[in-house]
């Protein structure tokens, strides 16, 4: 068996660290094409602009809302119009993933700044891309990670808390997932067929071990607007370890549940790492984990705010045949479920989630 570990090129966090990005980018060529959220482009990007421009040209456009084709494509061209040498993405998930696409189709150098610690995507060598509605429609690999990710954590703290959690939310599932593809030798995310190496499931248990330690304590300090070390174990687990768990662990039945949640639109107005929470505690019932494993996650679930019951990823009234088309979801084909080192059937998924959700409501009238 032949096993790879990806990274990104270079990662960077603290602090202020958005001073660093100018000096960053001129490591890496002269001239950048900046593709930003609008709340970025309006409130952050004038405090740091110019600081930028004493190193490299930059030239700088508003992301339109979503990682689609045809949004790709107008950034691509603009991109090719300003004559840059690469791509810097500034913003939220989709942003990221915009300018991943972008400097994938310019075989461009690319420089990633999130705004957010609200997932793992910004590591990755993968895009998700949707369509012009917002439905998901396909993974597009890259041929390699970003250069730098560039994380600077008052920029974190300043966003919503609700982001960090859905972030804890999301990493949670990291070693669940790498450990299901350890013991099924089932490829991890580097789209080679390749599986996992020791130091990519060692990160993904650490991100782990981080999420439960410092979850709680990030949390509360966030809310005040406050950095101190657990908010930078917290970002850093959020981003760069969950990132290098998914990627070079694998996914499995966490991700693979989330996807058929998804079929639902009633989760699309809950964060990528919201739903995946909920289903990290269905695959735990799903994978037969010990008692003490799920009141374990359960527990910090319930600690941070993250959903335990269907009703908290807005499908409180759920019916069957609705879960039935859930479950019918997650057993398409290529789906990550199929990661898990054990058969799947509709009706173990089905029972896994009243499973999960029974437990959450349980546990809210103890």
């Amino acid at each position: 068996m032949i096993t790879t570990t990806i990274f990104p090129g270079r990662y960077i966090q603290g602090y202020g660290a958005i001073k660093r990005l100018g000096p960053e980018i001129a490591r890496l060529g002269q001239s950048g094409f900046l593709i930003c959220s609008p709340t970025i482009y309006g409130k952050s990007l004038p405090a740091f602009r110019d600081e930028v421009e004493k190193y490299v040209r930059v030239v700088v456009e508003k992301f339109g809302g979503e990682c689609c084709d045809e949004e790709i494509d107008r950034l691509h061209r603009l991109a090719g119009e300003a004559d840059c040498e690469l791509v810097i993405g500034m913003g939220g998930g989709k942003v990221m993933d915009t300018a991943k696409a972008v400097a994938h189709k310019r075989n461009a150098r690319l420089v990633i700044v999130p705004t957010l610690a609200a997932s793992d995507a910004p590591c990755s060598a993968v895009s998700v891309i949707y369509n012009r509605e917002g439905v998901m429609d396909r993974p597009m690999p890259h041929r390699r990670n970003p250069d730098v990710v560039l994380v600077d954590t008052q920029m974190i703290v300043e966003a919503p808390v609700r982001f960090l959690v859905a972030g804890m939310g999301d990493a949670l599932s990291t070693w669940f997932e790498s450990e299901s593809c350890q013991k099924k030798y089932a490829a991890n995310m580097t789209f080679t067929g390749d599986i996992g190496s020791m130091t990519g499931y060692a990160l993904a248990r650490l991100c782990y071990e981080s999420v439960l330690e410092y979850g709680l304590m990030a949390k509360r300090a966030c809310e005040q607007h406050s950095i101190v070390p657990a908010v930078e174990h917290i970002v850093e687990a959020n981003t760069l370890l969950s990132g290098l768990g998914f990627e070079s662990g694998g996914i499995a039945g966490a991700h693979g549940i989330q996807m058929g949640l998804s079929t639902l639109k009633e989760t699309h107005h809950y964060l990528h790492g919201e739903v995946v929470a909920f289903s990290t505690l269905a695959s735990l019932f799903l994978t037969d984990k010990k008692r003490g494993v799920i009141d374990e996650v359960f527990a910090f679930c319930e600690s941070v705010g993250l959903p335990t019951t269907l009703g908290e990823i807005g499908l409180p009234d759920v019916s069957d045949s609705e879960l039935t088309k859930v479950a019918e979801a997650v057993l398409a084909k290529d789906n990550p479920i199929y990661n898990e080192p054990i058969p799947v059937t509709k009706e173990m998924i089905i029972g896994a989630i009243k499973a999960a959700d029974y437990e959450g409501r349980l546990r809210r009238r103890i």
